[in-house]
Formats: structure tokens, sequence, C-alpha cells
């Protein structure tokens, strides 16, 4: 049996591959998957007497909104989504399916280590291995 917190994940991941779908085909059909998921996540800490915490219903409406190019700071919004999408392959898609060019999803050359010249001096060269 899943556990709560698998589960959520799962449904989180299932969203945003939702808001990726929506993003590539515009369809009202897929716009509707991604509020009921959103719905389904709002409600996943259980029953609550105040129905206050809307994040997912409303982040998902910011951002279909968006994806259709409605506000005026629509690229900021998508930019903003597509930064914290830890997944790289689904940030690629997205990224791409929404003509975002400068997405931070490839390592910098200054990132990888230096690499030593002296790190192996004084160990033995090794024998070429006969069949």
């Amino acid at each position: 049996m899943l556990g709560l917190a698998d589960g959520s994940q799962r449904l989180l991941h299932a969203w945003k591959l939702a808001l990726l779908r929506f993003a590539v085909t515009r369809d009202e059909a897929d716009r509707l998957n991604v509020a009921a998921l959103a719905a389904e996540l709002d409600r996943l800490g259980g029953r609550r007497t105040d129905e206050t915490f809307h994040f997912f219903r409303r982040a998902s409406s910011q951002l279909c909104a968006a994806i259709s190019g409605q506000p005026k700071n629509a690229a900021d919004t998508l930019e903003g989504f597509c930064k914290q999408i830890e997944e790289p392959r689904l940030r690629l898609a997205f990224a791409a399916a929404m003509g975002i060019t400068h997405s931070d999803s490839a390592p910098s050359q200054d990132a990888r280590p230096k690499r030593n010249p002296g790190l192996f001096r004084g160990l033995p060269a090794r024998r070429s291995a006969s069949l």
C-alpha cells in the first residue's frame, strides 16, 4: 500500500505532467484535468473546517492563464514555474513547450571539479591485461 507521502508525490508529478500536456495541446479538456488534479492536491491534507488552502488551484489557474498568454507577466510566471521543477527532463520538456530558451538545465563548466594532474603520482602504472 502506498504511503501518504508517496501518493502525494505521485499526484504532484501527475499535476506537473498535466500542466505540460496543457502547454502542448492548449486543449480545454487538458486544462480541466489540471484543475481536477489541483483540487485533489488541495484536499490531500484531509477535511478542514475552513476552506483556506487553495494553493494548487490558484497556481493552476495562474499557470494555465500564463500558458494561454493572457496576463502581461506570463513569461515571468512560466519561467518561475519552470525553475521550480526538480526533474531535469520534465523541466526541459516544459521549457521547450513554452519556448523558454535560457533554462538552467545544463550544469555550467565551472561547476565541474578541477582535475588534479598529480592525483595518481606515485602509483604503479597499469599493466596490460592478457587474455
